[in-house]
């Protein structure tokens, strides 16, 4: 390979991607995917069980972009961070739970936005959640 083409960027396969339902599903995979890299896992796109239209480090990318415009404080991070190692988000009926509750939801409500935009999650449906 010649010098000059080491570092052009090579064509993709053009895959069928799946978007995540939600942020929260987003997030929760985010948080496997950084563990399995901890634990020395490689990615390549594509080759997941479910092709998606990003990488993990792109939600990481949302969450500073965010953070950096102040539209998320720490907390927000520390309480995704804790409850998305947990795999599990705050319960609202637990007291202890409560504020974290408040901050998860502000949170994936702020990253949801860029994602939507992005195509990474699903556009939510208003006319189904309506209905409920």
């Amino acid at each position: 390979m010649a010098t000059k083409d080491q570092f052009t960027p090579k064509p993709q396969a053009e895959i069928e991607t799946i978007p995540f339902a939600s942020a929260e599903e987003a997030w929760f995979w985010f948080i496997q995917a950084q563990a399995a890299r901890e634990d020395g896992a490689r990615f390549t796109m594509g080759l997941g069980v479910y092709p998606r239209p990003c990488e993990p480090l792109d939600i990481l990318k949302v969450l500073d972009r965010l953070y950096r415009t102040r539209k998320l404080l720490m907390d927000h991070a520390l309480v995704l961070r804790h409850y998305g190692k947990r795999m599990l988000a705050p319960d609202p009926y637990r007291v202890k739970e409560a504020r974290a509750h408040s901050l998860w939801v502000e949170a994936l409500g702020q990253i949801e936005m860029v994602l939507v935009a992005k195509g990474i999650v699903e556009m939510p449906n208003l006319f189904m959640e309506a209905a409920e």
